[in-house]
């Protein structure tokens, strides 16, 4: 183990809320205070520590991303520039609710609840109030506390945030937080779903060794991987020689070499596109080329079953767009149709030139992978636009592939309104294989 991975262990084996610092971990693990700043900007991407304004760095409670939408009192500092002005101690702690206390105090008891936070100006009886029942509060309009209830908050471990902007912002930009956040629970991906210890034959394995492993697993799909394990290939129940024959045939000699593969960071919802294309029923999960687990289309069924009971608000500009777009397929060309929509237009009131070129980019990508699975990565495109197109506008699009080489792929996108020619884009992505 490295020093470094060494300093993230001990990071994450503080307590939560315990407070962290370039110097006290160099000292603590006899490393150069460069060595110390990484780590600890690591362990931050990692979520395990959140660095404060004014209050430092703390050690705090790692979200799965299935929980993502809860935010900490840390979180809402950041989110709405505030200044922590009372209950430090209990900055890492999270919170189930946000409250209005725009109200009267009989009124605002039957809202307030532990683990909450309640937005108001400088109401000292509700702030007071909510203190005492476990409810953090946060002071809108750039006003300030008594120091009565500064010492009730350090008191009570709970948070005292102060902000210059007014409550209607204030609940805006948590509400934009927290979309942002549904949309990345949305977001599934393999190592969410996959199976991490599969069932696996190396290539030099004997026939014999197949038939006993299908009769013990009972699947009718396994990954085989080489001395290193690396993926060389997939072997099915169908590739079995016929009784009788094969008695020294090894696996490699049956197994469908150059299998598709996907890594622990795709998407569900592009795995699902692969599976569905290729009709392909298990794709083993690589880092590189290891193998490091496998998932079926069973498991990405029920992942997209999961998402669509999920409860998001936000949805990304990409959704928004093609949501309003229908497609078809013919032989090498797939033909877009669909209507420009508000979030689509610039500042003129016509369609933008970003916007229309991640529609022509998109369904350039989209082409190529519904002709053949590739992966792939864009090299260049180059795009002209004749005309501005206005809201409401419906809008046709077609792009062929022109050229598929070994390494090189180029697509001829055209966007029409009404037959009048809006747009032309050449793409050309190169294959990685």
């Amino acid at each position: 183990m490295s020093k470094h991975e060494e300093i993230i262990k001990y990071i994450s084996s503080l307590e939560v809320g315990a407070k962290i610092s370039v110097r006290s971990i160099a000292n603590d693990q006899g490393v150069s205070d460069g060595t110390a700043y990484r780590a600890i900007k690591d362990a931050e991407g990692m979520g395990i520590v959140s660095t404060i304004p004014r209050v430092g760095t703390v050690r705090i409670e790692k979200v799965e991303k299935k929980n993502i939408e809860s935010l900490s009192y840390a979180e809402v500092v950041n989110i709405v520039d505030g200044t922590l002005i009372g209950g430090k101690d209990g900055i890492h702690k999270r919170l189930n609710k946000f409250i209005m206390g725009a109200m009267q105090v009989n009124e605002a008891m039957k809202y307030i609840q532990p683990r909450s936070l309640l937005i108001v100006g400088n109401r000292e009886d509700i702030q007071k109030l909510a203190l005492e029942h476990e409810c953090a509060v946060l002071i809108t309009g750039g006003l300030t506390c008594s120091d009565t209830i500064k010492k009730l908050g350090d008191e009570k471990c709970l948070p005292i945030i102060s902000t210059t902007y007014d409550s209607f912002t204030v609940a805006s930009m948590i509400n934009k937080a927290i979309s942002e956040s549904l949309i990345k629970k949305d977001i599934i991906l393999v190592e969410d779903i996959m199976k991490t210890n599969p069932k696996y034959l190396n290539v030099n394995d004997s026939v014999e060794k197949l038939k006993e492993v299908i009769k013990k697993v009972k699947h009718q799909r396994y990954p085989v991987v080489d001395d290193q394990m690396n993926v060389v290939g997939i072997v099915t129940i169908k590739d079995l020689p016929n009784s009788g024959t094969g008695g020294d045939m090894t696996v490699g000699k049956l197994m469908s070499r150059e299998p598709i593969t996907v890594t622990a960071k795709t998407t569900v919802s592009y795995t699902a596109h692969i599976m569905g294309w290729e009709d392909i029923e298990l794709s083993p999960v690589v880092d590189g080329k290891k193998l490091i687990g496998v998932v079926g289309r069973q498991d990405v069924i029920k992942a997209l079953q999961y998402a669509a009971r999920q409860p998001q608000v936000g949805e990304t500009l990409e959704d928004l767009i093609l949501k309003n777009f229908r497609y078809e397929t013919k032989d090498n060309q797939m033909n877009f149709s669909g209507k420009i929509i508000p979030e689509m237009l610039d500042q003129l009131g016509t369609a933008s030139w970003s916007s229309l070129n991640m529609l022509l980019s998109t369904i350039g990508i989209m082409t190529l992978r519904h002709k053949n699975n590739i992966n792939i990565t864009v090299d260049s495109i180059m795009t002209y636009f004749m005309k501005p197109v206005q809201m409401d506008s419906v809008i046709d699009i077609y792009a062929e592939i022109i050229d598929m080489g070994r390494n090189f792929s180029k697509v001829e996108i055209t966007m029409y309104k009404k037959k009048e020619l809006i747009a032309k884009a050449f793409l050309s992505a190169k294959m990685v294989r």
